[in-house]
């Protein structure tokens, strides 16, 4: 059975199911030092694996990763989307941006769809995200989502912390949920400037 990848749209992005003229972009993010806190880098063979798996998810779960677009000029920024291997506790929502795309709010833009997609269109009433307690960026960009570190939840390995998103209750109509709309509106404006540390 073949599964109809949604695309979603915000402001400046167009997010759509990842495709074989995407690879190249992932492949250099994957085998760089970028990938360090997601189990890489990887060599040519693993990036080329896990690839078609996040092709593959989609058929298998019935959602997935997706490419992050350019409205405007369809260039690629990254991916975010939901992501359960087998051995994965929960599902997760997952976000990587290319080495070269990072500090432009592209990560905090896309995830922000793709949670409110998963809520509203797949009935989910919880999500986490597994981060390497050293990868200081998307630990960041997880509280910015409202995500709090989750004690209680199991871990992939041991090695890892779970971060647990609102739920859709809390989030919906909330001062975080504005408030993420606004930070998402300064970075679409070309002046803003942000400080400090260049986060997704």
């Amino acid at each position: 059975m073949s599964t109809q990848i949604p695309k979603l749209e915000t402001n400046r992005l167009s997010l759509r199911g990842p495709e074989p003229e995407d690879y190249p972009d992932f492949k250099a993010t994957f085998t760089s030092y970028r990938a360090r806190y997601m189990g890489g880098p990887l060599n040519a063979y693993e990036a080329w694996m896990l690839y078609a798996a996040e092709i593959g998810h989609w058929q298998i779960r019935g959602y997935g990763m997706w490419m992050i677009h350019d409205k405007t000029t369809d260039e690629t920024y990254g991916m975010a989307g939901a992501w359960k291997p087998a051995a994965w506790p929960e599902a997760e929502i997952a976000w990587v941006i290319w080495p070269d795309k990072a500090g432009h709010g592209y990560a905090l833009e896309a995830t922000h769809a793709v949670r409110d997609y998963l809520y509203a269109r797949k009935g989910w009433d919880t999500a986490v995200s597994y981060i390497d307690p050293k990868n200081l960026d998307s630990i960041r960009l997880a509280e910015r989502l409202g995500a709090v570190k989750d004690h209680d939840a199991a871990t992939i390995d041991g090695n890892d912390a779970v971060y647990r998103h609102p739920a859709p209750a809390d989030l919906k109509g909330s001062q975080l949920a504005h408030g993420i709309e606004m930070e998402i509106s300064y970075y679409a404006d070309p002046l803003f400037k942000p400080k400090g540390w260049a986060i997704d």
